[in-house]
This record gives C-alpha cells, structure tokens and sequence, in this order.
C-alpha cells in the first residue's frame, strides 16, 4: 500500500503524500479550512443524532434506524416501498436494512408483500402499528431538530446552511 505523511503548511493546506511502493508520490490539498469544516460536519451530525438516538430511547420510542424506514414508508404511495428501493433511501447497507426489516416485521411495524409483476421482488408495507410508533416518535424526534439543530442557528444561518447543502446535494 505505502505510508501515509501528513502535515500542515504555511500556505494553510494540509499535505498528505502518499508514498507508494514503486516509488512515486502523489499529492493532494485540502486547506486547513476545508479539512475543518468537514470535520466539524462530521462530528456534529454524529453529535446531533447521537442527542436525539438518546431522546427516543428515554421516551421508549423507536430508535432512529426504524423512524428512518416509518418515515420513509408513511410518504411513500400506498405506504409501501419496493425493499431495494427502501435500501436506496435509508443510510444502512443491504444486510443492515434486511435485518432491520426482519425485526421490524416480527413487532409488526411492517410487512414484507411479494411482487404481483415479479415473483422475485418484495414490498415492505407499513402496518397501522408503525404508523401508530411513526406519531409517537415524531415529537421527541421533532423536538430533537429543535433543540441540537436549529434552536443554536439564527434564521440567515438556517438558510445559508439550506442552500449550502442544497449545492452539495445538487453535485454529480
């Protein structure tokens, strides 16, 4: 593979040159400021899930990995996502979703229906007991939002961090 050096600049960049086996270096910079902010970025999301993981928990509401999958099925037509659909929409691999969806299933929060059009596809379907823990959770997590996320923000931050993310979205 090779090593990996890392160090800061006086222009405000951060170096890490790769060495490689065979000899050659490659170069990449990312400043000081860039590097900063995506840590930060980062460690806030982590920190702001984290608040409102802990939220649920102490109201006994249903973590966010299954509001995630609630949310998603409750806007979906019918109430019902094709399951390679839902993994598209939802952060958690393949596996993590079918587990998921498996325990989700057996407390009754959803239900797998095969395919009519192909006998190979499944929908998860959302069940009128995970709508019911869909509007339980949705005031803690709402409050959430509030509290470790826009609350701290005045109203032109707010915005400039929308659109912010809006650009990074709208990115190839």
């Amino acid at each position: 593979m090779g090593t990996l050096v890392a160090r800061s600049t006086k222009r405000g960049y951060i170096e890490i040159n790769m060495m490689h086996e065979a000899g050659g270096a490659g170069l990449d910079r990312v400043t000081d400021q860039e590097l900063s902010a995506w840590r930060l970025f980062i460690q806030t999301h982590v920190k702001i899930i984290e608040s409102i993981e802990q939220d649920l928990a102490e109201q006994k509401r249903v973590p966010l990995t299954t509001y995630d999958v609630l949310i998603e099925l409750f806007e979906a037509p019918n109430k019902k996502l094709r399951l390679g659909d839902l993994t598209k929409k939802v952060i958690l691999t393949k596996s993590g979703l079918t587990r998921l969806v498996d325990r989700m299933e057996r407390e009754g929060l959803l239900r797998r229906e095969k395919s009519e059009e192909d006998k190979r596809g499944a929908y998860a379907v959302l069940t009128e007991a995970g709508e019911n823990e869909l509007r339980r959770a949705w005031p803690v997590y709402a409050q959430g939002i509030k509290k470790y996320f826009a609350m701290p923000l005045a109203e032109k931050d707010l915005l400039a961090l929308k659109q912010a993310l809006e650009m990074l979205s709208e990115q190839d």
